[in-house]
């Protein structure tokens, strides 16, 4: 595993590690991305509507309550997104891209609908992506139609990105999407501030995995053999009510021969061309904060492990999450709720938000402010004596305080 920020959550729902102590963990270890200063506040969010850009089709927007549906058409075909809100200055969207088997709905709608994540994306703009042919109730593809590649996929979203005058993204993408927002981020790194992978592998499939793939086609129906690249192995054999009722919905809901298109050139993709700077010769790597995450024994967890390998571990964050199986978006959306929090005040934004395990006297509410930047005084990530290290800090039910130097920061809470 390279090196970056690693937290690894057990079981326990009780915190043994303050939230205070988390956030300056995390916001420490961001600081030594970019040199902030924390010298003024202001407002995230103008109230004054006058204060709003000018856009194309700023009809097609509605209250921050609402959702609408969009059909954009791109290069590569036709996309259906779902928007709510409106952008504002240059504040980014949060943009997100579903695992191939499901949709927006099936992927986010628990994790969107968790009320502290709401807290979060009531101060944004939030764009949801169907792939093409994915969203429920779409129609079936033509027979002979060419599914786009991975790379085409990846190519549709400046047409998104343009269509709503986002000035830049800050993207959520799970399994196949996260290989399709990182893709996006290598090709116009200027459009992504940063991105939340869950479950990415950067992989291509090999003559082995392909043949087992094609094996488990003839022996398994189509919605069983997505299951196993969603969900556990221990979930699968558990046939837990989380699995059951995927499996019906999958089976249900998504069109079949359109997500055999998807299923086949995901299996198809080819290995994501990023390497850490200086492990090989022009390397080339994600340039925005990158938050990864994957659930303990998931089917991705090598690939996510693999993926860490090849970024900057800088810029990167390390996130494994017990308990949560293959899908950690449904299973424990307060912890990745959280961790998104941190994640958006590392890169320069602050939530104030109420939390609802705290017992103490009141907390603010919601509150998104943009931390001023400047080069001339700075926060600066704990590091080694030797500069080449970074400092972890270990703090379990076993350990107090600070723990050795090592390359990964592992918190447990």
């Amino acid at each position: 595993m390279g090196p970056g920020l690693f937290w690894n959550f057990p079981s326990k729902t009780s915190c043994t590690v303050p939230q205070s102590l988390l956030q300056t963990m995390l916001l420490s270890r961001m600081a030594g991305i970019k040199d902030q200063q924390f010298t003024e506040e202001k407002p995230l969010l103008p109230e004054v509507r006058g204060q709003e850009p000018e856009m194309e089709n700023c009809e097609t927007f509605v209250d921050a309550g609402d959702w609408k549906e969009h059909d954009i058409e791109t290069p590569n075909g036709m996309l259906h997104v779902v928007i709510r809100g409106a952008p504002k200055g240059n504040k980014p969207a949060i943009l997100t891209y579903h695992d191939v088997g499901l949709n927006h709905k099936l992927c986010f709608n628990s994790f969107f609908h968790n009320e502290d994540m709401q807290e979060i994306t009531k101060h944004f703009v939030v764009c949801h992506v169907d792939a093409p042919g994915q969203q429920i109730g779409a129609a079936q593809m033509p027979q002979g139609y060419q599914y786009p590649t991975m790379e085409q996929l990846a190519g549709m979203l400046p047409s998104v990105v343009q269509h709503f005058g986002f000035k830049s993204i800050v993207g959520i993408g799970i399994g196949a999407g996260a290989y399709i927002l990182a893709k996006f981020a290598l090709i116009f790194p200027d459009l992504v501030e940063g991105l939340v992978l869950l479950n990415i592998d950067p992989n291509g499939k090999g003559w082995i995995d392909w043949a087992a793939t094609k094996l488990s086609g003839l022996t398994s129906t189509l919605p069983d053999t997505v299951l196993s690249h969603l969900f556990s192995q221990e979930e699968l054999m558990s046939n837990t009510e989380l699995v059951q009722s995927y499996r019906q919905q999958i089976n249900n809901t998504v069109n079949q021969f359109n997500l055999q298109l998807f299923w086949n050139m995901y299996n198809g993709r080819r290995d994501l061309e990023m390497n850490r700077s200086g492990s090989v010769l022009n390397a080339k790597t994600l340039r925005c904060p990158v938050m990864l995450v994957v659930g303990d024994n998931a089917p991705a967890e090598e690939g996510v492990v693999e993926c860490n390998s090849k970024l900057d571990p800088t810029n990167t964050t390390f996130l494994k999450m017990a308990d949560s199986g293959g899908m950690p978006q449904l299973t424990q959306p307060g912890k990745l709720t959280e961790a998104f929090k941190y994640f958006l005040q590392g890169m320069g934004y602050i939530a104030s938000i109420k939390d609802r395990r705290m017992s103490g006297g009141p907390v603010p509410s919601a509150s998104m402010t943009r931390l001023a930047r400047s080069r001339t005084a700075s926060l600066t990530s704990a590091g080694s004596v030797d500069g080449s290290r970074n400092r972890a800090c270990t703090h379990s039910d076993s350990t107090e305080g600070v723990g050795q130097v090592s390359h990964t920061m592992e918190v447990s809470c």
